[in-house]
């Protein structure tokens, strides 16, 4: 890699909150301008965010990940922040969200299931503990996988939550998880024995804020073509998106307290209860009837009120978390090169 190069992957690396929010915003744009191009993008959002997902699995070894899993205080509290903590503030608002079926179907489909990938970004922008969030990954997915459709079913009733089947959420699980951590660990074996492989490994490293941005540039164009029908039903969940974030920063520290987790730990849990997995679940909402398509755009709509509130958690959740378990040291979170804790 030239200088060059290296200079600008280093300067997307310092600025990759505002890349994301650029690509956002040049998504929205292409997808006012060029509505058509709409149906080939999103035949694209599998395919770019699988490769997000194997650079991001790259970034730790695949010891260090087997050794993050028996972290399992950590682990317990990831699960109990994101399926118990999470499932009761949605019940909170449930009565008062709007009564159309889709909409809530959306909601529902975005706010029970947690993030798998850019979390790891913003929680090691914070300090969090980055490489512990990576190792639980595949736990969440599967997780998610399994209770989702049982939360529906509390949610809706059998009607609605039959729509649901098992069959998308295995092959999201096999496109999106297995295939990329397995990639990941071929191409470690690989970097370990052949210094082809390190070089290779080295420069799909670079990738990340690149490929972070051409996710949030195909989801958002490829359904803003969408919104033209649904403006206002959509328009209504920004405020539960809000609260949602809001609510969940300070259940996040609670359950970190109550697990006595250490501070980097506390804010990697923190970033996993708020953010959620709307990239992942998409496919999920895309698949559904047609009468109830909005889903698909109350899930785009959340990563957008997202990303917006992860630039102010990167700002704040140090300092919320900061001296929470006093007595013990804010030892320096673990080093996922995906989240440049430098920046």
């Amino acid at each position: 890699m030239s200088h060059e190069e290296r200079g600008l992957v280093a300067g997307m690396e310092r600025h990759q909150v505002a890349v994301y929010v650029g690509a956002m915003a040049a998504g929205a744009l292409v997808g006012w301008i060029a509505p058509q191009a709409g149906p080939g993008l999103e035949r694209a959002i599998n395919p770019v965010l699988a490769a997000l997902l194997y650079v991001t699995f790259l970034q730790v070894p695949a010891a260090d990940l087997i050794r993050a899993l028996r972290a399992g205080r950590f682990l317990a509290a990831a699960l109990v922040v994101n399926f118990v903590v999470v499932p009761l503030v949605v019940a909170a608002m449930f009565a008062f969200l709007p009564a159309d079926q889709a909409v809530r179907m959306g909601v529902l489909l975005v706010l029970l299931a947690p993030c798998v990938d850019y979390v790891i970004v913003f929680s090691g922008l914070a300090g969090g503990s980055a490489q512990r969030l990576l190792a639980a990954t595949p736990v969440l997915l599967l997780a998610q996988m399994a209770l989702l459709p049982l939360f529906l079913l509390l949610f809706l009733g059998s009607d609605l939550a039959g729509i649901v089947e098992a069959g998308p959420f295995v092959e999201a699980f096999v496109v999106l998880i297995v295939i990329p951590l397995a990639l990941a660990w071929l191409t470690q074996g690989w970097a370990a024995r052949r210094p082809a492989g390190r070089r290779t490994a080295d420069a799909m490293g670079t990738t990340m804020v690149p490929l972070m941005a051409a996710t949030l540039f195909t989801v958002v164009a490829s359904q803003v073509p969408k919104l033209n029908d649904s403006l206002s039903d959509v328009a209504r969940v920004v405020p539960f998106y809000v609260v949602f974030l809001a609510v969940m920063a300070f259940a996040g520290l609670v359950v970190a307290r109550l697990f006595r987790l250490d501070v980097p730990d506390s804010r990697a849990i923190v970033f996993t209860g708020a953010t959620r997995n709307s990239l992942v679940v998409l496919p999920l909402a895309l698949a559904l009837p047609d009468r109830l398509a909005v889903a698909a755009v109350v899930v785009v709509t959340q990563t957008l009120v997202e990303v917006v509130g992860m630039v102010i958690y990167v700002r704040a959740v140090p300092r919320l978390v900061e001296g929470a378990r006093s007595g013990r040291p804010d030892r320096q979170a673990g080093d996922v090169r995906s989240s440049r804790t430098d920046a």
